[in-house]
């Protein structure tokens, strides 16, 4: 999802820097539900993205800031309601935090460049990685391969 009505000034397809800023700046550059997910960590509805049933060939990009994080090619359909993938691009792509939250141990993942709340991993996902990383669509661009 792009967020059209206002220039986000961190955004960048090749600056992989870390970016750290408030949340009253971020409001700046988000759309209010990219916002919600990605600083305050919040889910969008199952089967609500436009990348759940997507397969066009590409890679996929924080909507916050740009960075890479999978290639269409480790999206998989794991019936979860959200956008699926079994592995990043990098080990830098993702930031892994311990999730305790509502009385559950999950596995946060976050950008690793600027720590937006993608959503989460499980370890029942399909081979070669055995991982499922279960996305929220609204973080997330695409970028069709030319």
């Amino acid at each position: 999802m792009e967020n059209k009505d206002k220039t986000n000034p961190v955004y960048s397809t090749t600056d992989t820097s870390r970016v750290e800023l408030k949340d009253e700046e971020w409001k700046k550059y988000l759309s209010p539900e990219q916002f919600s997910i990605a600083r305050m960590k919040g889910t969008e509805r199952p089967w609500s993205s436009k990348f759940e049933k997507f397969d066009e060939v590409g890679t996929y990009r924080c909507a916050a800031c740009g960075n890479l994080l999978f290639r269409s090619n480790t999206k998989f359909d794991s019936g979860c309601g959200w956008p699926s993938f079994y592995e990043p691009v990098s080990k830098t792509s993702i930031i892994y935090t311990p999730d305790n939250a509502h009385g559950m141990q999950r596995t946060e993942v976050q950008c690793g460049r600027c720590k937006a709340h993608l959503g989460h991993v499980f370890e029942d996902g399909p081979p070669p990685t055995g991982l499922r990383y279960c996305i929220n669509g609204v973080i997330l661009d695409f970028e069709k391969k030319k």
